[in-house]
């Protein structure tokens, strides 16, 4: 069975997957700025991404389980998210490991997670995929491709350093915040080129320093 926290909005439903590659920090801050936003999630994590939960954050399954509206064992093929039937605004994988991204890619789908992530494409959705590998091999680049041509956006979470993030915290937020908005989420915590970040302005850089002369 599903856990479910009643009590929010039934208008925008987005399903959030969280495998485990490094960087769980990014699935958790999407489900605290979605539910601040009023926006129904509906959570699937690998067991993977739990065990990596607990390196990273020191955070249970459980503790993440109550920031979404429900929450599916990786097993429950028989889920909602697993049918086109049930209406959603897509899917979001953050972050998303090598082997999730290249089970959707192929369509050889081996749990809740990547079947819905199949669902999502096969019903021409948006599907966001914030892969979390470096360097990249061919095999890599060449399942992006694919990715892409099938209809998925690829979304590494590059940082966003025109932000001046004075944190990892407002860098994890403005990272995740840039991805929602492929969904056409405006999120208060987004900051905008132009808007809220004044065009041309710069970072003092540092300037090295010279030895005295005569040393």
């Amino acid at each position: 069975m599903a856990a479910k926290n009643p009590g929010l909005s039934q208008n925008n439903r987005l399903i959030i997957g969280i495998s485990g590659a490094s960087g769980v920090a990014y699935g958790v801050r999407a489900l605290e700025l979605l539910k601040a936003a009023g926006v129904e999630t509906h959570l699937v994590m690998t067991k993977a991404a739990e065990m990596t939960l607990g390196y990273e954050t020191g955070l249970k399954a459980k503790d993440v389980e109550k920031l979404a509206h429900t929450r599916y064992r990786i097993e429950d093929i028989g889920a909602g998210i697993a049918s086109g039937s049930f209406k959603t605004m897509g899917m979001i994988v953050a972050p998303c490991s090598i082997r999730t991204m290249s089970e959707i890619a192929t369509g050889v789908t081996s749990s809740l997670l990547t079947r819905a992530a199949d669902v999502v494409l096969k019903e021409r959705r948006r599907l966001v995929l914030m892969v979390r590998e470096t360097p990249l091999h061919t095999g890599h680049l060449r399942s992006m491709t694919q990715l892409s041509e099938m209809g998925a956006i690829i979304a590494p979470p590059v940082p966003g350093l025109y932000a001046q993030p004075a944190s990892v915290d407002e860098l994890v937020t403005q990272t995740v915040a840039r991805a929602l908005d492929l969904f056409d989420l405006d999120l208060p915590d987004t900051k905008r080129w132009g808007e809220d970040l004044k065009q041309g302005r710069r970072s003092p850089v540092r300037q090295p320093r010279r030895k005295p002369a005569g040393k």
